[in-house]
């Protein structure tokens, strides 16, 4: 994947212009030599351990000569000259960070900006059933979407998807790296938080990148599930650990309770609902117990986290 991100890339872009940076989470794997001998400018630095998505784009931007610097994902895959019209419009522009409309492999779109919702309670609407609910009450009461779903324009968002975050590096002096606390997932929502206190973010809804949308993370568990809804297996644990250290880190101890005990009170309502859905539309009544028992034990890993995740102490939320 990253071999054809970086053909992509050389494509469209002068290459003696730009500074490739490929950090290496220790994978344990002789790509340094093939990725050199394909690609002999890029710079490759090399972890010796798992460290992250925070902690290895955090060694990357350190390393960073250029002005602006662009996190990028590896299954990204450049279509056009994207990159170079974003660079040149937001290097002239007011915004302190940007994002681009990623596009799924077929095309479609995918979600890029998002916006802040108090408390962070838009991570309740994927617990199954009670999320349900909590929609449609939303729905009653007309309220905002926590996303833009398409792009079309320049659109000033809250937050941008960290598969292609681009940054000035001024605004990263004022607002600081990201949190090195976070291993995986929600780590640029909380970094998007402090660059916001320094300027606005926006997307370009007129430029475009492919993003395959979890391959990397998918292949090394072996799942299948793209999305950020799945929350029985480990990739749903990291996600749901690293969602309420975020919301405590932003909105502070009361909001991270209310999200866990939502979370907590979701373990008996999934059990009671899914028997009975499952009853009335003749299946088998205990056909989701399985998942609803992989999905409390994960709730019950934050519980045990819970006076470190309140003290708010350096510690490295490593679930994976």
């Amino acid at each position: 994947m990253i071999i054809d991100c970086i053909r992509s890339i050389n494509k469209f872009c002068d290459c003696s212009e730009i500074e490739i940076i490929v950090v290496d989470n220790n994978s344990g794997k002789n790509d340094q030599v093939r990725l050199l001998a394909l690609f002999p400018n890029i710079k490759w630095l090399q972890m010796d351990y798992n460290a992250g998505f925070a902690r290895a784009n955090n060694a990357g931007i350190r390393e960073a000569k250029a002005p602006i610097v662009l996190l990028l994902n590896p299954d990204t895959l450049a279509i056009d000259n994207s990159l170079n019209n974003c660079v040149s419009q937001f290097s002239n522009s007011e915004y302190v960070a940007c994002g681009v409309q990623l596009l799924n492999e077929d095309a479609t779109p995918q979600i890029s900006g998002n916006f802040f919702m108090k408390g962070g309670i838009n991570h309740l609407l994927p617990l199954p059933y009670w999320g349900n609910f909590l929609r449609w009450i939303a729905f009653v009461f007309k309220t905002k979407k926590p996303n833009v779903p398409v792009a079309k324009t320049i659109e000033d968002v809250d937050w941008i998807s960290g598969a292609f975050l681009m940054v000035k590096k001024e605004a990263i002096e004022k607002s600081g790296l990201m949190d090195e606390d976070f291993f995986l997932y929600a780590e640029e929502i909380e970094w998007c938080s402090r660059l916001k206190k320094i300027g606005k973010l926006c997307i370009y809804g007129d430029l475009h990148f492919v993003h395959l949308q979890g391959e990397a993370i998918n292949r090394d568990q072996h799942i299948s599930e793209k999305g950020y809804y799945n929350l029985y297996d480990k990739k749903g644990l990291q996600l749901m650990l690293s969602n309420h250290v975020r919301i405590r880190k932003q909105y502070g101890v009361g909001w991270f309770l209310f999200l866990l005990l939502n979370y907590t009170w979701e373990i008996p309502f999934y059990f009671i609902a899914s028997f009975l859905h499952r009853l009335f539309t003749l299946r088998n009544p205990f056909g989701e117990w399985g998942k609803a028992a992989v999905y409390s034990r994960n709730v019950f890993y934050i519980w045990k986290l819970l006076p470190v995740i309140i003290r708010n102490k350096p510690y490295f939320y490593k679930a994976l």
